[in-house]
This record gives structure tokens, C-alpha cells and sequence, in this order.
């Protein structure tokens, strides 16, 4: 908050530590320490955040992207060589995962579902400032219900709710106060979003296409359990395998689906 009063990076405030404040940057200051007291998220107070190597846009209507959705971009390029036809992110909310998808490979066609209008708006005003609105294709449509009307993606990435009832209650001020409730809380104990999509997604997944799902550390069992219980049409397996990742801090936090090429 001091580097952006002063206008100048955080690394250059060990330079200039003696230097005298002014009214006019110190108002502004005063307002935002007050909000941060009150428990406001950093991001909202600044309205920006950083995603891997880019900034975007950031306020209350959508959820703030956390470093475990870095880790989940950088699986899903580490996993996927060759960069696929289409992709498309489920729930995009600020649009960081399809820009990260579109950043990484200019040649691919990026679809980026939501289904707030408003949240829709911020992620198209986020395309915008990236110079990316011509590369992303932007959906108001709900899922999994819209995933039978827009075609067929080499991959597929979602970052939905998985939290329990329990864990949203029991979050700090900061999430539980201020980030929207209905992009962090699912039913079922937190698997009602993720099983959706796990079932839906094999209509949307080209042959061999990957799911890459951000999730909950005790999820994975059940997922793999449904994803294994799952056909086609012809009864053959929806997924020909799954893989659980850990996260940074070594917990079960991404799972992976690629969709059966027979």
C-alpha cells in the first residue's frame, strides 16, 4: 500500500525510508490501512493481483486467484507438450486461467465460461488490458449444463467450488467476510462442483484431451472413484486414467483425467 501511495516498487521503499510523506499521499494511505484493518483482502484494497507473469483487475465480485491456481497452470503445460487446437476454463471468474492458456499457446482457440454476467465483465475488461480480447472466446452460460453446446476442447481447466461447510466456516475474515461465498462452497461435501464436471466433461473432451481440476486435499479417493465408474455411450470407460498431484505445500490439491481415446 506504501509502494502505491509513492508510485514506486515495493523493493525501492528500502531507498528511500526516511523520506517525509505528504498529506495528499498520506490520506489515501490512512483509508486503505483502515479497510485492511477491517480485514478487506490486499487485492481488493489495490484492485490488483498477480497471476504468473501478469497482473490483472481484482474486486469482490470474483474470488481472488491464489498461487495453488498457478501450480495448476503450470502442471497443465508441463503435462500437455504440444499445444492443443482448443481449450476452455470452467468458472473463469478474473479470466486468469484462459489467459494463462492463451499467453502460453498463441495458436490455440480459448473459450472462458462464467456464469455471472458481472464476474463475465471483469474477466472481458481483464482480456482487454492483456491485449487478449480477440484471442478468448467469452460464454455467460452455466456448467456443466452449457459444456454440451460449445464443441470439443484438447483441455479442459477449472478451478470450482470444493470447499465444505465446515472449512468456510472455520476460514479467516478475509475469505469467510469478503471473497463470493458460491465460488468457494459446494454441497456434498465439497464434491458436488467437481463431480458435475468430472461427468459432463468426457461430451466436451476431444480423444486423449486432458481435465485438469483445482480440489480439495481430501478429495481425490472419491474422484477417482467416480471417474473410474464412468462410461460412454458404448459403455466403454469415459477416462482412460487419473492422476492426483500434490501442491507446494505437499498436499492432494490437483486432479487429473484424460479422456479414453477408444
Amino acid at each position: 500500500m506504501l509502494a502505491g501511495a509513492l508510485g514506486c516498487r515495493r523493493l525501492d521503499l528500502y531507498l528511500r525510508f526516511d523520506q517525509p510523506l505528504t498529506e495528499e499521499q498520506l490520506g489515501p494511505l490512512r483509508e486503505q490501512v483502515a479497510r485492511r484493518g477491517r480485514r478487506e483482502p490486499l487485492q481488493y484494497i489495490t484492485g490488483r493481483t498477480g497471476f504468473l507473469d501478469f497482473e490483472v483487475a481484482c474486486d469482490r465480485r470474483a474470488l481472488i486467484p491464489r498461487p495453488e491456481t498457478e501450480e495448476l497452470a503450470e502442471l497443465v503445460f508441463a503435462r500437455v507438450t504440444e499445444a492443443p487446437a482448443t481449450a476452455l476454463d470452467l468458472g473463469t471468474g478474473t479470466g486468469v486461467l484462459a489467459f494463462a492458456l492463451a499467453r502460453r499457446w498463441p495458436e490455440c482457440r480459448v473459450a472462458a465460461l462464467e456464469a455471472s454476467a458481472a464476474v463475465l465483465e471483469l474477466a472481458q475488461t481483464n482480456a482487454a488490458a492483456l491485449g487478449l480480447p480477440g484471442r478468448i472466446q467469452f460464454l455467460n452460460t452455466r456448467w456443466p449444463e452449457g459444456l454440451t453446446e460449445i464443441g470439443e476442447f484438447g483441455v479442459i481447466t477449472a478451478n470450482p467450488p470444493y470447499l465444505t461447510e465446515a472449512e468456510w466456516a472455520a476460514a479467516q475474515p478475509e475469505v469467510r467476510d469478503w471473497e463470493p461465498r458460491a465460488a468457494l462452497v459446494s454441497a456434498e461435501e465439497g464434491l458436488a462442483d467437481l463431480r458435475a464436471i468430472l461427468r459432463a466433461a468426457p461430451g466436451s473432451l476431444a480423444l486423449g484431451g486432458l481435465l485438469a481440476l483445482e480440489t480439495g486435499p481430501d478429495q481425490h479417493a472419491a474422484l477417482a472413484a467416480e471417474a473410474g465408474a464412468l462410461t460412454g455411450p458404448k459403455g466403454a470407460r469415459a477416462y482412460e486414467r487419473v492422476e492426483s498431484a500434490r501442491d507446494l505445500s505437499g498436499r492432494d490439491r490437483f486432479f487429473l483425467a484424460w479422456r479414453a481415446r477408444d
